[in-house]
């Protein structure tokens, strides 16, 4: 849901943006400016502006400029006897008045480089009480934005009438947090970004590693959940006054979130809508369902969701499946009108045609689904079987039986379907599962999803199969390899290796699906000519489509090389060459033999023989599929023992390579790794094992008293 929180949130055109900084981040230790920090303000700004965004600046940091500027004249000034004295505290008005102009003289040069015109306006509490005050204020700043001027406004300290103007929390503000609040209703602000130097509003003190960040505020959830640590270390207020401002300009209207000044993107990702920060919202109590839930929340509730699932009888757990296919069927057209809506905007985004292909939930699409879905309901129950029985020793019996993994993490790509494939395969096996789609089917998802879980019953809960909405959460979910079990991965291979380079947490998957068809000089020419129509046409966007034609050299002789090219080209599919068969063929030669094309293209390429078809696979192939097409079966029994992939195949197209077209059921993706599961990951791949001993009394004792017998016992059908 947060997603759908953030884009809700900045639904309208966000136009004037009001930006506060704090005294943490604006300045660093010994109250010295942050150079960097700020430098880096000022370029988003800056960009910002040059955008077309109105941008008003409320800036802390001249109290504590200033101070540590007079410290430094003190000192300089003072003689040994003076230091020896106790040193009295600056008067804080004194600071203001010297650390404002610093401040702004620094603002002016950054912003200057820029070629972005800075104003400063000072404001005092009991201006604001003056309606002529207000007017002026309004055209003024207007005129300003108008000329592309970015106004950095503060409080004017040095001359301000507030009794206590560093404790007192009265007047109509009382801080820069509750004044940029303030300008941004008076202003008619879109947005209001409090920059502060922790990540966002916490459930209590970010040191605190029990407090949880709170992304979507909801006053009335959280105003009562919140502990508050001590207020800013070197600024006037602290996260309390940052939510009371909030609050106030949030319910009145005005967007707001408060996170971190010290990301240099922070700015940037909050009005692209990203999960940054904490985010105060008029309408965040009326978004269901509302969660604060964070990603070990998840997991764990994924866990104990599955402990429930596993302890239900066999019969149980399959009429969940069955009830999950009817409700499939009994939603066709809801499913079917958010699809609709994920596919068009895919198109107006201008996706590639692949993508798109990927996205669609074509016409009997659900009924093929739920179909896959009852089939695995009547396979055999595979959670407690008994693998292996060994009596140990008299009176003494071990057994290996099938167990689920546990919590499961599959980040996916952007097909729909596979949302249903996964979640009734961890539902068979037992496991707990949380899903990342692809954004482009996030309308897809989520109906499918609220479809699924509704027809899970209570005694389970829906929490079983958890939906994350956000990119933003995998870092969060990737470091959980106390309660999540198994990652898989299914995507792009910048996706799975930066997975497998961030996480403790096992992974399975693969990353590219370079498949190769080789045709053998000895093969059948109308058989070739179907296997490779089929392992490139039927579905050109999966991963188990041909990326690769290897075609013996012989074949170029007696012309079923150009049949072949003719079958593919006369289809509409795209042909780039290796070196040696661009030169035969005419056509482009190819960039790499390592791309896939995911769409009506591949490569071509002559190889000497069987032997040169090999070595090409073992170089250039992902080790996902592999076929070979021959009627020399002893040229096939060598292609089929000596490829390293997780499938081979002769004289069979490579689309087989599926979960469901290998009896399983449905597939939770390809594994070309060598460990635990390999090719389709169906129900068996989910498992793991336990061991169950049944005994009678027996010690060990230092192996004494006791005789080993170690006899298998025959399992019982």
């Amino acid at each position: 849901m947060e997603e759908l929180d953030r884009s809700r949130a900045f639904a309208r055109d966000v136009k004037r943006i009001v930006v506060k900084v704090g005294t943490a981040v604006v300045t660093g230790k010994g109250g010295r400016l942050a150079l960097g920090r700020l430098g880096a303000l000022c370029e988003q700004l800056a960009e910002l502006n040059s955008d077309g965004f109105e941008v008003i600046l409320v800036s802390s940091g001249a109290v504590g400029l200033g101070r540590q500027r007079l410290r430094y004249r003190q000192l300089v000034n003072s003689s040994f006897a003076d230091l020896q004295k106790p040193q009295t505290e600056l008067d804080g008005k004194a600071c203001a008045g010297v650390g404002q102009s610093s401040l702004m003289a620094y603002y002016e040069t950054m912003f200057d480089q820029l070629d972005v015109t800075a104003a400063q306006l000072l404001v005092n509490d009991s201006s604001f009480r003056d309606k002529d005050f207000r007017k002026q204020l309004n055209e003024t700043v207007k005129s300003m934005l108008d000329l592309r001027v970015i106004p950095i406004f503060n409080e004017n300290d040095a001359i301000s009438t507030r009794r206590a103007p560093y404790q007192d929390s009265s007047g109509i503000f009382w801080d820069n947090d509750s004044l940029a609040a303030l300008l941004a209703l008076e202003l008619k602000a879109d947005l209001l970004i409090l920059l502060s130097d922790v990540e966002g509003l916490y459930t209590g003190p970010p040191s605190d590693p029990n407090s949880k960040l709170i992304h979507t505020f909801v006053k009335e959830k959280h105003q009562d959940e919140i502990t508050f640590g001590d207020k800013s270390r070197l600024g006037r207020g602290g996260m309390t006054a940052k939510v009371k401002a909030a609050v106030n300009a949030a319910y009145a209207g005005i967007p707001v979130i408060i996170t971190s000044g010290y990301s240099a993107e922070n700015i940037d990702k909050v009005l692209r809508g990203l999960r940054v920060g904490t985010l105060f919202h008029q309408d965040a109590r009326l978004w269901a369902p509302i969660t604060d839930s964070n990603a070990r929340d998840m997991a764990v509730a994924a866990r104990e969701s599955s402990r429930k699932l596993q302890a239900l009888s066999s019969e149980d757990r399959k009429k969940i499946l069955l009830d999950i296919a009817d409700a499939l069927e009994a939603n066709e057209t809801r499913i079917k009108a958010e699809n609709e809506l994920d596919v068009a905007a895919a198109q107006e985004a201008g996706l590639e045609e692949s993508m798109v292909a990927r996205l669609v939930m074509t016409p009997g699409k659900i009924s093929s689904l739920a179909a896959s879905v009852r089939k695995l309901a009547e396979m055999e129950d595979p959670i407690g079987r008994v693998l292996k029985k060994t009596e140990v020793a008299d009176g003494l019996v071990l057994e290996k039986t099938s167990s689920p993994l546990g919590v499961l993490l599959i980040v996916f790509e952007s097909r729909p379907d596979a949302l249903v494939q996964i979640a009734s395969l961890a539902i068979r096996s037992g496991n707990g599962i949380l899903l990342k789609g692809g954004k482009e089917a996030r309308r897809s998802n989520a109906i499918l999803h609220k479809v699924i879980t509704e027809a899970i019953p209570e005694t389970v809960g829906g929490k079983l199969i958890g939906l994350v909405t956000s990119r933003e959460e995998i870092p969060d979910l990737l470091k959980l390899d106390d309660v999540i079990d198994l990652v898989i991965p299914r995507g792009s291979n910048k996706l799975v290796t930066q997975i497998k380079n961030t996480t403790k947490i096992p992974v399975l998957g693969h990353a590219d699906g370079i498949c190769h068809v080789y045709v053998d000089k000895a093969c059948d020419t109308d058989m070739a000519k179907r296997i490779v129509s089929d392992a490139k046409l039927d579905y050109p966007a999966a991963c188990n489509a041909m990326e690769t034609l290897l075609v013996h050299k012989d074949l170029e002789q007696n012309a079923v090389l150009n049949e072949l090219i003719f079958a593919l080209q006369s289809n509409g599919v795209t042909l780039y060459g290796g070196p040696r068969a661009s030169a035969i063929l005419n056509i482009p030669e190819a960039r790499s033999f390592n791309h896939e094309y995911c769409a009506k293209a591949c490569t071509v390429e002559v190889v000497e023989d069987v032997y040169g078809a090999i070595d090409h696979i073992h170089r250039h192939g992902s080790a996902h599929t592999d076929c070979i097409v021959t009627e020399d079966h002893e040229v096939a029994e060598l292609f089929l023992r000596q490829v390293d992939s997780a499938a081979v195949f002769h004289n069979a197209s490579t689309r087989f390579s599926d979960g469901f077209r290998f009896g399983l059921g449905a597939e939770v993706g390809v594994s070309t790794g060598r460990i635990h599961a390999r090719g389709p990951v169906g129900v068996e791949g989910l498992l793991t094992t336990r061991w169950i001993m049944r005994g009678k009394g027996q010690v060990v004792d230092g192996d004494n008293g006791i005789v080993y017998t170690h006899q298998d016992i025959p399992i019982q059908a």
